[in-house]
């Protein structure tokens, strides 16, 4: 959920009386291979004054609100998520709550006719969440990971493990052993692997990240060594996969971590899905496209996206006009790269053309309908990994805030090293763009999307 969807939800499950108060939430899904993945959509907080009875071990309230929501549950395969406060800080599920949630997910499952899965949650005072999932109207396990996506990023697991092990020993002293555990937990996309994304990579697998999936369809080339972290000009003579030579290094490291590699583009579904399986997603990309549905991705799924773009002007003979680099953390529902001004929608749709009709493409651009796609641009294994490291940084400061201003000041940090500057910028204004599609999930067509692979 977002940070605004949890900030309602605790103003409404604690206003302040020390009695216990109840909501219902609507929740897309990514029904995925591995993981089933519950977006918050929609919050309908039930009224304090419905509720017959309200105390600081119990409430009963008007079931009748559920009623309303089932053509979404029907028609959208909506998840329902029922969530209350215990006020009493009991940190489990009580015989009431238990009867409570027979007999609400039993109906759902009655009128719904389908066995999909539907969650229960408990709010403690602290803010913390703990749930577990219900299919059919029975309780089937724990709910593995509640994440709040906020200036923060707030994650609660059923079971985490404590990291003893000894390759994460300087990290435990840096971030103790929480934020080690939680990153061994954790399961992060990376779009784009090749000047700042193989850093990207190599950063994340040495951080202890448990599941990587690498995504990018293009091959190693010899022009690509002098910036593709791991990469050999035998990859460059076999024209092997840019993940696939991404995750040979990682299994050289020896870290027992899982990764999948997805030699293709982005906008296949098969790469949108495996993505939206993931916790976090980085992009490493220059394309608009690319952005675009990641910036659609994060939203519909309720990800956070972080972004790292690097830009050298120089004139080929030596000379350097300009040195600079951006890292962008996402928010669903709040600013995206389009509105923040990254890309435009006309670089979107020009990509696109390119893509799919390459004649199109040179004929609107020579009659001046379209502005010519970036093509390559010069590139410098230093420059890339200095922003490379700044977007995996944000990634801990957003886990583990250690900086002395709050995380809400560093949406966007910007570079300039001709200057030897580094500086950054609050949020801004929503984007209304991917705002209406927060917590939406799986949909068909997937994303909204007709055109996708």
């Amino acid at each position: 959920m977002t940070q605004l969807q949890y900030e309602a939800l605790r103003a409404h499950l604690f206003p302040g009386d020390g009695r216990e108060a109840v909501a219902i939430l609507l929740c897309g899904r990514r029904c995925g291979d591995s993981r089933h993945v519950l977006a918050v959509r929609d919050i309908h907080a039930v009224p304090h004054g419905t509720c017959t009875v309200r105390t600081p071990t119990g409430v009963t309230w008007p079931t009748d609100v559920i009623d309303s929501l089932l053509p979404d549950v029907i028609d959208k395969n909506y998840a329902v998520v029922k969530i209350h406060s215990h006020p009493v800080e009991l940190r489990s599920f009580s015989k009431t709550d238990d009867a409570s949630d027979d007999a609400i997910f039993s109906s759902i499952a009655n009128l719904a006719g389908n066995a999909s899965l539907h969650a229960s949650v408990i709010m403690m005072p602290s803010g913390e969440l703990i749930g577990r999932t219900i299919a059919d109207g029975q309780t089937v396990g724990s709910l593995s990971s509640i994440m709040v996506v906020g200036d923060d990023l707030i994650i609660w697991q059923s079971d985490r493990h404590s990291d003893s092990e000894e390759f994460s020993l300087r990290h435990r002293q840096a971030f103790g052993g929480g934020t080690t555990s939680l990153l061994r937990s954790l399961s992060v996309a990376v779009v784009g692997c090749s000047g700042t994304g193989s850093f990207v990579v190599e950063e994340l697998a040495r951080l202890g990240i448990g599941r990587l999936v690498l995504i990018d369809s293009d091959h190693v080339e010899e022009k690509n060594l002098n910036r593709i972290v791991n990469s050999s000009k035998e990859d460059a003579y076999l024209s092997a996969y840019k993940v696939h030579a991404l995750a040979r290094a990682i299994a050289r490291m020896g870290l027992n971590q899982q990764v999948r590699v997805l030699p293709s583009n982005l906008l296949t579904q098969e790469a949108i899905l495996a993505v939206a399986e993931c916790d976090i997603v980085f992009g490493c990309t220059d394309g608009a496209e690319s952005r675009h549905i990641l910036n659609r991705i994060a939203a519909f799924y309720c990800m956070p996206y972080i972004d790292v773009g690097v830009r050298l002007d120089a004139d080929g003979h030596g000379g350097i006009a300009g040195i600079s680099g951006a890292v962008h953390y996402l928010q669903p529902g709040l600013s995206s790269l389009l509105s923040r001004g990254v890309y435009s929608m006309a670089q979107v749709e020009a990509e696109g053309i390119k893509r799919t009709n390459p004649e199109l493409y040179r004929q609107q651009r020579g009659e001046g309908y379209l502005r010519g796609v970036q093509e390559d641009r010069p590139a410098v294994i230093t420059i890339n990994g200095t922003f490379a490291s700044l977007a995996v940084q944000e990634l801990l400061a957003r886990l583990h805030p250690y900086r002395n201003q709050p995380n809400s000041h560093f949406a966007y940090i910007g570079g300039n090293l001709a200057e030897m500057q580094i500086y950054a910028e609050p949020e801004s204004e929503p984007c209304p763009v991917f705002k209406q599609h927060v917590g939406r999930g799986d949909v068909t067509p997937l994303l909204d999307l007709p055109g996708l692979l």
